[in-house]
């Protein structure tokens, strides 16, 4: 059963939420999972993300492959550098800060 590790989006309409998912790559985006790893809401500025990381680990480690959406994230809560030294290699900072984004206004003329 060939695994990946995607984003299931829930939230109402227009106001998207997703949870990250291990499920079957055959069954639809929001249909059954394996379990739930973690949550992403893009509508929050800057965008919040949480992972269970011993899960997200656990399910690498047996062949599940995290789909290019789900890998971004992972870069940038810097799993894989954790994964590679040990959450005991890399000191911990405080809670990295996200630069929301800055929606310049065009000149009035």
């Amino acid at each position: 059963m060939p695994v990946k590790i995607r984003l299931a989006r829930g939230g109402r309409k227009k106001v998207a939420k997703y949870r990250v998912v291990a499920a079957d790559s055959r069954v639809s985006r929001d249909g059954e999972f394996l379990e739930t790893l973690g949550y992403y809401d893009p509508q929050t500025n800057p965008k919040t993300f949480e992972f269970k990381t011993d899960r997200i680990a656990h399910w690498i480690k047996q062949g599940a492959v995290p789909t290019l959406t789900v890998k971004n994230l992972l870069k940038q809560d810097r799993f894989f550098e954790k994964m590679e030294k040990g959450a005991e290699g890399i000191e911990r900072k405080a809670e990295r800060k996200r630069k929301p984004k800055v929606h310049k206004k065009p000149a009035a003329e």
